[in-house]
């Protein structure tokens, strides 16, 4: 019996030895396990520069500047390039921006063509206030004068000139003209009066050879008629 009991003791003892070590190997195999996977799970720690919030704002707005001018250049043309023509197919292509940009530059053009044509017309119209009556008219003017106001009529060798060189020319003098002016010629003198003379003979013998020229014949009639008055 006692022998009975005592190996009894002896096999506890030992399992109980048994179950005390496996569970210090489990314990271990656990503590190794969480180990590990603490290891796993921790993140890897990577050295980088610490930005601070002036960095971040100097390189927000380094980004906004760099869009600006990318803006800037699409939408602005280089000096060098040529006027765009207007086109409704390129305009359909065109950002609201480069849109207002082009209709500015229509704008200008046509605001200095329009100068271009008001300051052209202004000078024209200047130039014909300043020339006044053509010398047909002043000489047609100072014949009238002559006839109807003699007291403020004063003797201008440059008009009678004029009409000297075109009296027998019925388009540049009239035929009512015409007879005014042979009441002037009745004052005629010295070599203007030679000279009239002279030019109208030569008027008549040309006549004789192209009797079927018109106004040759028109002038020569005018022509008979200062000779008979200053012969």
């Amino acid at each position: 019996m006692a022998k009975d009991k005592s190996l009894k003791r002896k096999k506890l003892g030992s399992n109980a030895s048994e179950v005390h070590a496996e569970e210090m190997m489990d314990a271990e195999v656990t503590k190794k396990r969480k180990k590990k996977m603490v290891v796993e799970e921790a993140p890897v720690q990577i050295p980088q520069e610490t930005i601070t919030a002036d960095d971040k704002k100097q390189k927000k707005d380094k980004k906004h500047k760099k869009k600006q001018v990318t803006e800037q250049t699409k939408i602005s043309d280089p000096p060098s390039r040529p006027e765009r023509t207007h086109d409704p197919e390129e305009e359909e292509d065109l950002s609201p921006e480069e849109k207002r940009v082009l209709e500015r530059k229509m704008k200008k053009i046509l605001k200095k063509e329009e100068k271009k044509r008001l300051k052209a017309e202004g000078e024209t119209v200047k130039k014909t206030e300043a020339s006044g009556p053509t010398a047909p008219q002043q000489a047609l003017d100072y014949l009238t004068c002559w006839a109807e106001k003699r007291t403020e009529w004063k003797f201008q060798k440059t008009r009678q000139t004029w009409l000297l060189q075109h009296m027998f020319d019925s388009e540049k003098i009239p035929d009512e003209k015409f007879l005014v002016l042979l009441e002037y010629l009745e004052g005629l003198r010295g070599g203007a009066r030679d000279t009239t003379v002279n030019k109208a003979l030569a008027l008549v013998e040309e006549s004789g050879q192209t009797p079927e020229d018109v106004l040759v014949q028109q002038r020569a009639h005018r022509a008979r008629e200062v000779i008979q008055l200053l012969s």
